[in-house]
């Protein structure tokens, strides 16, 4: 009993109440975006807001699950949490249930599984056990190829589902990377690639290529004309060229049409207000109509006669802009921004390298999720259907997302024990 108390004397109440405030945030705003004259009752269990309460107990039972858990068993059992989801991830593609296009689900009675979001927390478990094993050298290629089939083998199996969302989460694992001493010209080039790619949509390719060409030329000049750097330098330009190519025939051969038009929309080729920009006008039109202060809790026009379609779960964002204004939405965003902020400045107090890159993991994942529903919500990336962590309607998010995070604090409240 003693030893259950020091656990939660010792848990970083911060970030616990970071987490609570969201939770509660988004349970509100579920109501908001789906409420029903007829049903208002926050506790209907025939209703979206009624599931969620039953979610979010089910996440808090999972929290505390997880504080009087052992701490090492986390970091010693790693790489059979990541199996059992890798097994997981194969098993649902061939008897999974497709919604919204994507076979991703388990149904289980009246409710549905996703594995792919608990992927994540098991990746972010094996990436930081195997970098922090004895003998690995970042900076050896092995290492790397290693690192990036625990990133990417789940990321594949997630895409074979037709989930192409949750399959780019797992590129925020290059997050962790650097912080595990990778080379910082690779994190660069990562950064560089996506504006690259969308360069080569939005201008003729033999144009591109040739400020490619010049901007070799440029570090040729300025550097040791060697014959080492002549390789490299043209290596990354052949590569460059490749991929300028390769981004061509994704978009317009592999990439589903709803997709192809998605990104023709965000990137301004193309005007489709009643197919795939749909979405976004709506979201941008609910936002808007928010103002600085918002209409009112329940007030939303937008929300109330359901324009923005995934309200309450991919575009949760719309109703907080519309019924609480900018200044409802800036104060959430500063809730995020504090969040992942807190939890990187916890992972660097960490004396387990195990823990501080775990902490990294949780970092990037919430950050990316954050970034990307947030960008999609106001037209600046495309619609990709990711949930904003801990507001977003689903079970399935939720309880991920808790298992991510409060992993991280039980490795926190144990960081005196761990080493």
């Amino acid at each position: 009993m003693r030893e259950n108390r020091g656990i939660f004397y010792k848990i970083d109440w911060v970030l616990v109440g970071l987490y609570m405030t969201l939770v509660i945030i988004g349970w509100l705003n579920v109501y908001a975006a789906v409420y029903d004259e007829n049903h208002k009752a926050i506790v209907d269990m025939g209703q979206r807001y009624g599931k969620q309460m039953i979610f979010i107990f089910a996440a808090i039972l999972l929290a505390l699950g997880i504080l009087i858990i052992d701490p090492k068993f986390f970091s010693q059992f790693s790489y059979f949490i990541y199996g059992f989801f890798i097994l997981t991830l194969l098993l649902v593609i061939f008897t999974g249930k497709t919604i919204s296009g994507s076979k991703s689900w388990f149904a289980i009675g009246g409710f549905g599984i996703q594995p792919a979001e608990f992927a994540k927390m098991a990746t972010s478990l094996a990436l930081a056990k195997y970098l922090t094993t004895l003998e690995i050298d970042i900076h050896k290629p092995r290492t790397l190829i290693v690192a990036s089939v625990i990133c990417l083998l789940p990321a594949f199996l997630v895409l074979m589902q037709h989930d192409t969302g949750s399959a780019i989460v797992f590129l925020a694992f290059i997050i962790v990377l650097y912080r595990a001493g990778l080379n910082k010209y690779i994190p660069l080039a990562f950064i560089l690639l996506p504006v690259v790619g969308v360069l080569s949509l939005m201008i003729p390719k033999l144009i591109l290529v040739a400020i490619l060409l010049f901007t070799a030329l440029i570090f040729y000049l300025q550097s040791k004309r060697m014959l080492k750097n002549i390789l490299i330098i043209g290596a990354i330009f052949v590569a460059s060229v490749g991929f300028v190519y390769s981004v061509d025939y994704t978009v317009n051969h592999i990439l589903e049409p709803h997709q192809r038009q998605r990104i023709h929309v965000l990137l301004g080729t193309d005007t489709d207000l009643k197919g795939a920009g749909y979405n976004v006008n709506q979201s941008l039109i609910a936002i808007g109509s928010g103002r600085l202060l918002g209409k009112g809790f329940l007030q939303g026009t937008q929300t109330k006669f359901n324009f923005v379609p995934e309200q309450s779960t991919d575009f949760i964002f719309c109703t907080i802009g519309e019924e609480w204004g900018f200044l409802g939405s800036f104060g959430l965003m500063i809730l995020f921004v504090g969040l992942i902020i807190r939890i990187i400045l916890v992972a660097e107090r960490q004396r387990s390298n195990f823990s501080r890159l775990y902490g990294y993991g949780v970092a990037s994942i919430l950050f990316f999720h954050f970034t990307i529903n947030i960008g999609m919500t106001l037209g600046l990336v495309p619609v990709i259907g990711i949930p904003l962590p801990f507001v977003s309607y689903g079970g399935s998010s939720l309880w991920a997302f808790t298992l991510l995070l409060f992993i991280f604090i039980r490795q926190d409240s144990s960081r005196y024990e761990l080493v």
